[in-house]
């Protein structure tokens, strides 16, 4: 199996089941990936898989719960087992929580089970994944972020960002934030770290709302996860470009 595995290019997607998650993987399927369909919900994943291989796809099921220690270490061993090293990690596991979120309302146990997924979920995933992206002669870290995680847009007068987020908007603030500093300390070693800003999809996380398919918020993750070695680390990133922070 190593062997065979070996021949291609490794990648696992996070929250890969559904939405734009699943369209990465397949996005990564169709660059003759093998990617790993990360799902908190086993049938669930095992669906996504099965019609992902029904398309052509070179896919596996990683059960994963962002938020378990446990699930996390079981996923790296498992790919460790299947691959022996991991190329491209993508971070797209997230949580938008209930609405509305005025910060002088907000529900703090609903902040913090934000957090455990969109900032500490990442940093749990990405640490137990990095031994293995260390094994690649090209790694690749993607997370997810979004537009409304950067202060700049949302200060800038005219920008349309949607109402308040006194929850979900920080919590990509925060890991545009952590996306810098992996990039900083990861800085010489190869491993290109940067942030993906799909746009407006609709996705059962905005109640289907968006103006984008899934498919097409799915493409900057995907150019971002095949990046050259002379690819930029440390930044932010939608379909025209860089974001400002």
């Amino acid at each position: 199996m190593l062997a065979v595995m070996n021949e291609r290019t490794i990648a696992l997607v996070t929250g890969a089941n559904k939405g734009i998650g699943y369209e990465i993987a397949a996005g990564l399927g169709r660059l003759g990936w093998s990617v790993g369909v990360g799902a908190r919900d086993e049938r669930r994943g095992a669906d996504a898989v099965a019609r992902l291989r029904a398309s052509g796809a070179d896919v596996f099921g990683v059960p994963l719960d962002v938020t378990d220690d446990e699930s996390v270490r079981a996923a790296a061993r498992l790919i460790e087992e299947r691959a022996g090293r991991l190329d491209a990690l993508v971070n797209n596991a997230g949580v938008s929580g209930s609405w509305p979120q005025n910060p002088t309302t907000v529900d703090l146990e609903g902040v913090r089970r934000l957090l455990e997924t969109n900032v500490l979920g990442v940093v749990r995933v990405t640490n137990a994944l990095l031994p293995l992206l260390r094994r690649s002669a090209h790694p690749r870290i993607v997370n997810q972020s979004s537009h409304v995680g950067s202060l700049t847009l949302q200060t800038t007068p005219g920008v349309e960002l949607g109402g308040i987020s006194g929850a979900y908007a920080p919590t990509k603030t925060y890991l545009n934030a952590v996306t810098v500093q992996y990039a900083k300390e990861l800085s010489g070693t190869g491993i290109l770290v940067n942030g993906a800003c799909p746009g407006y999809v609709a996705t059962d996380l905005n109640g289907f709302s968006g103006m984008q398919t899934p498919e097409q918020g799915a493409a900057v993750a995907v150019r971002l996860a095949s990046l050259p070695d002379d690819g930029p680390t440390g930044q932010l990133f939608d379909d025209s470009g860089v974001v400002p922070w």
